[in-house]
């Protein structure tokens, strides 16, 4: 048994959606959360900056005596998955694989739609993973770099989101695909409105739920899961506005945050 917290980064709020699984799923483990909100969005950035900022991220982290790490950034997942994997001590686990794995499964006609920040897009990262899975797997890939601002906003249900959800979404409408992956963890805020386009026949696969059952698998086969008799809970850390981290996060979690505590990766 190792009482150790997980740690959990991400650019900016998103990555709580992963939080909120592992409470889920995995009740006994704490988590301390970093999120880097100075310097999001990661989506619009350098493979190598990007990079660079994964780096920083877990090295505080690891300040937490961690004893996993999980990449909750999409575009982190795709820039500097493989970096990280080489360059740390504990285990990390990114987001992209377990979404990809989720959504093969549960394609029928094997035409996956796959949605996601610019970098996370024009990476591959997903595109690769679905066909490395099943190389018969077409997948449909669409950047949609304003669905971020619409989800931090609480803009889940105004006619500018429908619009906006229209032009990036008829595109893979129109292909008829039957999975839609969720490749960002800002997206499962606007699941309403992305439905409203896409129809009740598109199955949504979000990878937070995937993700967490990974996290669960590692810490078993590595014999790190926690007994349950830590004393101390969950800690949220971001490189600024911790006051509208919280507000925002609220609404990602459907409950209170703790206390939201300052801090740099750099």
């Amino acid at each position: 048994m190792d009482r150790r917290p997980i740690g959990v980064f991400d650019s900016g709020v998103g990555g709580l959606t992963v939080v909120n699984e592992i409470q889920r799923q995995l009740p006994k483990e704490r988590v301390v959360y970093f999120g880097d909100t100075a310097r999001f969005p990661y989506g619009s950035k350098s493979v190598e900056t990007v990079t660079e900022f994964a780096r920083q991220d877990s090295q505080f982290l690891l300040g937490f005596d961690v004893k996993l790490i999980v990449v909750a950034c999409n575009t982190a997942t795709a820039c500097a998955l493989d970096y990280l994997g080489e360059h740390l001590t504990v285990p990390v686990v990114g987001v992209i694989e377990p979404g990809a794995v989720a959504a093969v499964r549960a394609s029928r006609k094997k035409f996956v739609g796959v949605i996601g920040t610019q970098g996370t897009i024009a990476s591959g990262a997903y595109q690769r993973a679905l066909t490395r899975i099943d190389p018969s797997i077409s997948v449909f890939a669409q950047a949609c770099p304003l669905f971020v601002s619409l989800a931090e906003e609480g803009w889940t249900d105004r006619a500018a989101s429908l619009l906006i959800a229209h032009e990036y979404l008829d595109p893979l409408r129109e292909a008829m695909i039957d999975v839609l992956v969720l490749g960002c963890t800002h997206y499962p805020l606007l699941i309403p409105v992305i439905r409203r386009v896409m129809g009740p026949e598109a199955i949504l696969t979000d990878s937070a739920a995937e993700v967490t059952r990974e996290v669960g698998r590692v810490l078993r086969e590595n014999e790190l899961e926690s007994d349950g008799n830590a004393v101390s809970g969950h800690r949220f850390f971001v490189s600024d506005a911790p006051l509208k981290f919280r507000e925002v996060g609220e609404r990602f979690l459907g409950r209170a945050l703790p206390t939201v505590e300052l801090a740099t990766a750099g």
